[in-house]
Formats: C-alpha cells, structure tokens, sequence
C-alpha cells in the first residue's frame, strides 16, 4: 500500500517561513507529478504548486515569488517552501502524488497526504 506523510505545518506569525515535506513510502514503481493543495474554511480546495517528474513546476498566482515546489525523486519526497506567509495562506495543505504502485496489477492513481495545518497570524 502506499502513503503519503506530511510534517512541518504549524503556527507562525505573518511574514514568516515554513517548510513542509511529504514522504511517499509503500510499493511504489514511479510517480508522476506531485503537488501541493490547500483548503481555506468556506473555499474549494485549490492547487497550491505541482512538480512533475522532470522537475517541471507550476504554481498559483497568489504564491508565485514565495513559496517553492521541489522534490527528491530517490526519496520520493517532495517539499514546499513557503516564504513571506501572509495571514490568507492559512488552511490545511496537502500533499499529492500520482503513482505507478509497484503491486502485480495495480492501476495508476492518486494518493493523498493526510494534510497539515498551516496557520498564519498577523
């Protein structure tokens, strides 16, 4: 089976840092893009940045400048950087992972971490 683990969201005050990393554990043969998603009280869930498996990056217009997709095939892992968080960043953030699981038959799919909150105070 595999998971993804999330760690590193917490409290930190407005204009402050976080990194946040999920680890992709399990029978795995290879995995696609990952990304990072994030769900703000009363909003839909939004796609924060994404990396796929060459290192291509994408990112929301709201993050763009400070925050940073990045990932460690050989670890499976991938990273958010987040600088200058602002009070609006606050929300549950994701993590996601398209994956070849390395299991006799079975398909391609997405895999989801269990989400870490993020809260920014002013």
């Amino acid at each position: 089976q595999v998971q993804l683990v999330e760690s590193g969201g917490g409290l930190v005050q407005a204009g402050g840092s976080l990194r946040l990393s999920c680890a992709a554990s399990g029978s795995i043969f290879s995995i696609n893009d990952m990304g990072w998603y994030r769900q703000a009280p009363g909003k839909q869930r939004e796609l924060v940045a994404s990396i796929s498996s060459i290192a291509t990056t994408k990112y929301a217009d709201s993050v763009k400048g400070r925050f940073t997709i990045s990932r460690d095939n050989a670890k499976n892992t991938v990273y958010l950087q987040m600088n200058s968080l602002k009070p609006e960043d606050t929300a549950v953030y994701y993590c996601s992972a398209e994956v070849w699981p390395g299991r006799v038959g079975a398909p391609l799919s997405d895999y989801w971490g269990q989400g870490t909150q993020v809260t920014v105070s002013s």
